[in-house]
């Protein structure tokens, strides 16, 4: 394999080049992507996107990117979320682009939930649509009332979707493994049930949910900026994006802590860490009572953004699309996260000839991924970086 060529000299003047080259040609490639409208301009732009995958691979770009990330990390992130502002606003006459911009940011954030519980903690959660859907329903509640404001119903959300954690806290402590598994695929049921059959929560018809508000702007109406109208999903695609944000940030923060250290040690051998003072009871109830209430938090603004909410909207399925996003780009690893829900929530989108059996594609990726790159889709270097960040290295 022949590696790209690396000055040192150049990398010492400007260690993040590398990296913010392929942030900003990122953001014009998810533009190109979101605007194209013909099946051979997606299936073109995805083949282009593998072809340049593999090459960074064998020329040693990717030994690059891993070092401009390395030395530069806090620069990039903030490039990479200035990309996704200016991404938003180059796409802010474009209802249905801008709709799947702020879907992917919010299925991101509830990916950095579940990897809370799977990549930091070892913890399965196969009911995370039902903690997602519990945020929605909130909304939907809450938005009859209007002494509630509608931001701090974000908050409740969050907060509903942790008490409904806390029957489980007892079963999830005394099993491991596959019965722990078993323990929320069953809450999951149990959840999409009663909300069929609860009447006042709509049964399956389910129920309106209120826009958003904030400072008296109703989210529903199209901005106007020096006479130019823009899509009101702007609104809603902005917040994703500081909720993706602030999430990032906390999420960064917490596995780079002592409670980080904690969680990874638990994953690794509980025996092990119980041995070193470890208060494995405390982490896991942690990592998962967290884990739940970001998914609920970014339940809540998704049931506002579409209107509308039903309990087909959050079934078993759904919870699988969410696992599949935190396989796919690799337990632990925020920015493959952020790789893979794109992939998930737009491919079948662009390609509607895969919306019948995306099931059956997202399912063939992850027994591929775990197969031949259990680390996830995202380039070795950087899952190497991130990982022995997360270990504290």
């Amino acid at each position: 394999m022949t590696d790209f060529p690396i000055s040192s000299t150049a990398a010492a003047a400007r260690p993040w080049a590398a990296g913010a080259a392929v942030i900003v040609t990122a953001g014009v490639y998810a533009w190109a992507l979101l605007v194209a409208e013909e099946t051979w301009q997606v299936t073109g732009l995805l083949v282009l996107a593998v072809a340049a995958v593999l090459a960074a691979l064998k020329s040693g770009f990717a030994r690059r990117l891993h070092q401009d990330w390395t030395a530069s990390e806090p620069r990039l992130n903030r490039l990479a979320f200035a990309t996704l502002i200016v991404l938003i606003f180059a796409l802010s006459d474009a209802h249905f682009a801008l709709l799947m911009v702020a879907t992917t940011l919010l299925y991101f954030t509830a990916a950095m939930g579940l990897n809370i519980q799977f990549g930091f903690a070892g913890m399965a959660n196969f009911a995370g649509a039902a903690f997602f859907g519990a945020g929605a329903y909130t909304a939907a509640v809450l938005g009859t009332v209007t002494a509630v404001p509608p931001l701090l119903t974000l908050a409740i959300g969050g907060a509903v979707a942790l008490v409904l954690s806390l029957p489980l806290l007892l079963p999830i402590l005394r099993t491991t493994g596959h019965y722990a598994a078993v323990v929320t695929i069953a809450f999951g049921v149990l959840f999409r049930t009663f909300l069929e059959v609860n009447e006042i929560l709509g049964g399956p018809q389910g129920l309106m949910v209120a826009p958003m508000r904030l400072f008296g702007w109703d989210f529903n109406s199209a901005p106007v900026i020096g006479g130019y109208e823009m899509s009101f999903y702007v609104n809603y695609a902005l917040l994703a994006a500081a909720l993706a944000g602030l999430v990032f940030v906390l999420v960064r923060r917490l596995e780079r802590s002592w409670i980080g250290l904690h969680m990874d040690a638990v994953r690794l051998d509980e025996t092990a860490a119980a041995c070193f003072g470890v208060p494995i009871a405390r982490i896991k109830l942690t990592a998962f009572l967290l884990g739940n209430a970001i998914l609920g938090v970014s339940g809540a603004l998704y049931g506002m953004m579409i209107s509308f909410i039903a309990p087909a909207s959050f079934t078993f399925s759904d919870s699988l699309l969410l696992v599949s996003i935190v396989l796919l780009g690799g337990l632990g690893s925020l920015w493959g996260s952020a790789v893979a829900a794109a992939i998930v929530v737009l491919l079948p989108e662009k390609l509607q000839l895969l919306q019948e059996y995306r099931f059956l594609l997202f399912s063939i990726l992850v027994m591929l991924v775990l197969l031949f790159r259990p680390d996830g889709i995202l380039p070795r270097p950087l899952r190497t970086f991130f990982a022995s960040r997360r270990a504290g290295k």
